[in-house]
C-alpha cells in the first residue's frame, strides 16, 4: 500500500446528505475488517477509522451489499470481488520519479555522502508496483555508477508485488520523467509504456511483506524510502512504523518520508533533518 495511498471521499446517503460519523456503526466494520485481514493480509484497522469506515461503507452501498455481514459472506467466496475491493480501498498512487526534487537530493547528496560506503543498501518500504524502486535505480546509476547497490521493494499487496517484478509501466506512469534518464533507463513498450532495462531489474528485488508485523533487519540499510504511506494510518500506527523503520537504518543513514508526511518526534528516535522531509540518523 505506497504501502498503499488512499484517497477519502465522504458517504453519501440515498438522499445526498453527508452522514455524520457519529451514526456509523462500529462491530459490523470491525469484523469485516478481521476477515480482510484473515483473507488476505490487509489490516485496515490501522487506517484512521472515520476515514476508511466511509470508504467501505461507500463502496459495499454502491455493490448492492451495504450489510457488511453479508458483504463479508460475498468476499469470502468471490476472490475477483475481495480483489475490487481492495482496489478501492487501498488505492496505490505511484509514478517513475514522483517528487522528482527529492530524487535530486538523493543524487545530489546522499548518494555522494555515502559513496565510501563498500556497497548501498536501500529500501523501498511500501513500494507500491515499483515505480519509486525503479527510479532510485536509475538515479544511483547516474550518480554512484561504481557503488554496488541494492534495493528492496515491500508491500503488503502480493498483487503489486507481482507487478513490481515486472518492470513494466504505462505513459501515464512516466508523465513527469526526465525525458533523458526515461530513454536510458528503459524501453519504449508497443503499448507506448516503458519497460525497465535489464541493468536496473537485476539491482531490485520485490517481496510481499506487512512493515508492521514483518521482521525487520537492524541497521541494515543505508536508505529506507517510505512515502505517501502513514499519512492516513493513525497517529500510534505511523510512530510504530517509523521506530520499526529507524531501527533498520544503518547509523549515518538517511530516512526519506512524504512531503505530507514527518516524524512526529525525530530527536526521540535520534534523527536530525538536514533536509526537508529527509530525516538522517545520528
Amino acid at each position: 500500500m505506497t504501502h498503499s495511498s488512499l484517497t477519502r471521499r465522504p458517504l453519501i446517503t440515498p438522499k445526498g446528505v453527508e452522514r455524520p460519523a457519529s451514526s456509523l456503526k462500529t462491530d459490523d466494520f470491525t469484523a469485516l475488517c478481521e476477515l480482510v485481514r484473515s483473507l488476505c493480509g490487509v489490516d485496515l484497522l490501522q487506517y484512521k477509522r472515520n476515514q476508511m469506515e466511509r470508504r467501505v461503507r461507500t463502496w459495499t452501498e454502491r455493490r448492492g451489499t451495504p450489510d457488511l455481514a453479508e458483504y463479508g459472506k460475498r468476499l469470502r467466496k468471490d476472490s475477483e470481488e475481495l480483489d475490487a475491493f481492495l482496489d478501492r480501498v487501498t488505492i496505490n498512487v505511484s509514478h517513475l520519479w514522483r517528487h522528482e526534487d527529492q530524487f535530486e537530493v538523493l543524487r545530489r547528496q546522499l548518494l555522494p555522502a555515502l559513496a565510501d560506503r563498500r556497497r548501498l543498501k536501500i529500501w523501498s518500504a511500501g513500494c507500491s508496483y515499483g515505480a519509486e524502486a525503479y527510479t532510485i535505480a536509475a538515479v544511483c546509476r547516474e550518480a554512484v555508477p561504481n557503488v554496488g547497490v541494492e534495493i528492496v521493494g515491500t508491500d503488503l499487496d502480493k498483487r503489486m508485488v507481482a507487478r513490481a517484478r515486472e518492470g513494466a509501466f504505462t505513459a501515464e506512469d512516466a508523465r513527469t520523467s526526465p525525458k533523458a534518464l526515461l530513454n536510458k533507463h528503459f524501453e519504449t513498450r508497443p503499448d507506448g509504456g516503458w519497460q525497465a532495462k535489464p541493468e536496473l531489474k537485476r539491482m531490485v528485488r520485490f517481496e510481499t511483506g506487512d512493515l508492521l508485523r514483518m521482521a525487520v533487519p537492524t541497521a541494515r540499510y543505508d536508505v529506507v524510502f517510505c512515502r505517501n504511506t502513514v499519512i492516513y494510518f493513525t497517529e500510534e500506527v505511523r510512530d510504530a512504523l517509523h521506530e520499526r523503520l529507524v531501527k533498520a537504518l544503518s547509523p549515518g543513514g538517511y530516512l526519506v518520508v512524504g512531503t505530507s508526511e514527518r516524524v512526529s518526534d525525530p530527536k526521540a528516535l535520534g534523527l536530525t533533518s538536514p533536509y526537508h522531509f529527509i530525516y538522517q540518523k545520528s
